[in-house]
Formats: structure tokens, C-alpha cells, sequence
């Protein structure tokens, strides 16, 4: 990896902690579908509209099936599960289990035979299952469905996350980036078209509440999938889920310094296991 690979890094770490704190504000708002709509149908344009501008927009279409599989399964199932979760639990929580992620997809590429499960990559599988489980049920904290159940929204958003290297080395590994940082939110945005009447928002937003929608489709869609794609054809998909060790930093930071967030010890325990576990099955 270059220096510049690392800024990349950097800079799409604190750009995607600070969208769950942009989830936190809109979401309670517009919703679990609403939400991810604007974000991607916003994000997508803008990033077509950027590569009209700077001429490299040739053959974006062509690649038509690729977007709409890895769209809806890197978009616009988690981008919803987030939305949901983001109703009910803490923006910095939601930033730590995030982590799981490149667990899950060592898991799905060992089942798609690309990855062979050693043992120290089963170890930091069930340091990552004992994190989660650490985060959801505190010690004696008292049960909370809500939160149980964002959580489980959050595991299955980064589960569907994890299979997107095995799509991508299958269906995509010919797409340049900067087509999948469009091609693939404006598939999202048309996978999520016909949920919007069924569940409409849940109240009227704010000044406030479009700002953090912008933010979301401009910043954590537009700007971090163009950095996104272009780390993983640069430095490759395992590498470029490295972000996901930062991510929580910058998660709980912003969390802390504009939502007043705070949590418990043992949810840091928690965090801790988890991104032990990530770096022992992505090192293993």
C-alpha cells in the first residue's frame, strides 16, 4: 500500500463514522426505506453527474446485471437494515458491530471455496460471535427487543456486506470503479423504488434532517464509494476492508462529540473482541 492508499483509508473511515451519526438523525425521521432511497438515488446521481463532467461515463451502461446484483446486496438490503437499526440503537454501537463485517466475509468466501478456514481464523470467528454477544446483553443490563433487534438488523447488513467479494471476483472484477460507485447505488435506489408507499416516513423533516440526508447521499455514498472501489482496485477487497478497524474510532468519536453518545464499559469489551477477532481471521 502507497501513502496515498492510506489516506484513502483515513479519510473513508471518518467519512463512514460519521455516517452513522448522519443515519441517527435522519432515520428516526424518514425511516427504514425512505432513508436509503434518498441516500442512493442522491449519492448515484451525484456520482454520474461527476463522471459526465470529467468525461468517463463511456460504457457505464454495459455492465447493467452487475450493478443490480451487487447493488441490492451490497446496498440496498444493509444500507435498509442500518436505516432500521439506526431507529433504536446508539450511532457509536452501530459503528463497533459494523466491524464484523470482513468476518463474515472470510465465512462467505471459505463457503464459496475461495478461503480455507485455519484455525486461527476459526478463533477470531468466535471472538467476533462473543463480542456481539458481550454488546447485546451487557452483564446484568436488562433486556431491551429494540436494541436485540437492531443488532440483528446491523449482523445481517454486515453479512450481506461480507458477500460482496465473492460478487464482485465473480461479476465484476472487469467493471472499472467509478461505474460500480454509480451503476451500483442507482440499482439500489431502483431495487428500492417500490417499498417507498409501503412504508412511508415518519414525520415531517427538519432543516436538520435534510442536511444529514445530503450528507449521507453526498458524503458517505457519493465521495466514500468513489474511494471505496478505487482502494479495492488498487489494493484489493481484503485489504480494503481493513477500513473497518477505523471505522469504530471515528464512530464513536463523532458519536461522542455531537450526539453526547455514551456507552458502557463492557460494550468497549465488546468492540475490542470483535476487531480482535477481525484481525485474526483477516491476518490468519
Amino acid at each position: 500500500m502507497k501513502s496515498a492508499d492510506y489516506a484513502r483509508l483515513l479519510l473513508l473511515a471518518a467519512i463512514w463514522g460519521g455516517a452513522f451519526i448522519f443515519l441517527r438523525v435522519a432515520a428516526p425521521v424518514m425511516g427504514a426505506v425512505w432513508t436509503p432511497e434518498v441516500r442512493v438515488l442522491l449519492g448515484g446521481l451525484a456520482v454520474l453527474a461527476w463522471l459526465r463532467f470529467v468525461g468517463q461515463e463511456r460504457d457505464l451502461w454495459r455492465h447493467r446485471r452487475t450493478y443490480l446484483i451487487v447493488g441490492t446486496v451490497n446496498i440496498a438490503i444493509p444500507f435498509a437494515l442500518f436505516s432500521y437499526a439506526a431507529m433504536h440503537a446508539p450511532a457509536s454501537l452501530l459503528s463497533i458491530v459494523n466491524s464484523t463485517a470482513p468476518i463474515f466475509g472470510i465465512a462467505w468466501s471459505a463457503a464459496f471455496g475461495d478461503e480455507r478456514i485455519t484455525a486461527r481464523k476459526a478463533a477470531g470467528m468466535a471472538l467476533g460471535i462473543a463480542g456481539v454477544a458481550l454488546i447485546a446483553r451487557p452483564g446484568s443490563a436488562p433486556a431491551d427487543p429494540q436494541l436485540d433487534w437492531a443488532i440483528v438488523a446491523v449482523l445481517g447488513a454486515t453479512c450481506s456486506y461480507g458477500v460482496t467479494g465473492v460478487l464482485i471476483k465473480r461479476f465484476a472484477k472487469d467493471v472499472a470503479p467509478r461505474a460500480m460507485a454509480a451503476g451500483n447505488q442507482l440499482a439500489a435506489a431502483l431495487v428500492l423504488l417500490p417499498l417507498l408507499p409501503m412504508m412511508p416516513p415518519l414525520g415531517m423533516p427538519s432543516a436538520l434532517v435534510i442536511a444529514n440526508l445530503l450528507a449521507l447521499a453526498l458524503l458517505a455514498s457519493g465521495v466514500a464509494f468513489l474511494l471505496y472501489f478505487r482502494l479495492i482496485a488498487d489494493i484489493g477487497m481484503t485489504r480494503a476492508l481493513t477500513v473497518t478497524y477505523l471505522i469504530p474510532l471515528f464512530g464513536v468519536l463523532w458519536g461522542w462529540l455531537f450526539l453526547g453518545e455514551t456507552l458502557p464499559a463492557l460494550a468497549f469489551a465488546g468492540g475490542a473482541l470483535i476487531l480482535a477477532g477481525t484481525l485474526l481471521v483477516t491476518r490468519g
